[in-house]
């Protein structure tokens, strides 16, 4: 769902800059994306499906662009200041911020820089189970 980092607690917004510096100092494109709880999971509750089985676009594995991804990006501060406007505009939604390998076309990474505060998905280790 969440891919990188998902295991760990919310990241501080100093450690969401230093994965930022990372990004860019790569030369990867950064992009911020959005999606209101409980959407963010693939999950047979909210799955709109065509077909018996299917995957397919509305299986919720996609999420709402932030603006445009932020090509020509050399500023990690920039990318911050997204984060911060799009944590304004949708106080209540998961925002990840993804890399993007505009060379070899593929997505490197994501991770959530903001979970909704009604959000009780993460738990600490010593609360999990398996």
């Amino acid at each position: 769902m969440f891919e990188t980092f998902s295991f760990l607690p919310p990241l501080s917004d100093d450690q969401i800059s230093r994965q930022v510096d990372y990004i860019i100092s790569n030369k990867w494109i950064p992009c911020l994306e959005f999606i209101d709880d409980p959407f963010p999971y693939v999950a047979q509750e909210n799955t709109i499906r065509m077909g018996a089985v299917a995957s397919n676009y509305y299986d919720n594995r996609y999420w709402t662009m932030w603006k445009l991804p932020m090509f020509g990006c050399n500023d990690g501060s920039q990318v911050l200041t997204e984060v911060g406007n799009c944590r304004k505009a949708f106080p209540d939604a998961y925002i990840r911020l993804v890399a993007f390998d505009n060379v070899r076309q593929v997505q490197i990474g994501g991770f959530l820089v903001h979970r909704p505060p009604s959000a009780n998905d993460f738990q600490p280790t010593d609360k999990r189970s398996v």
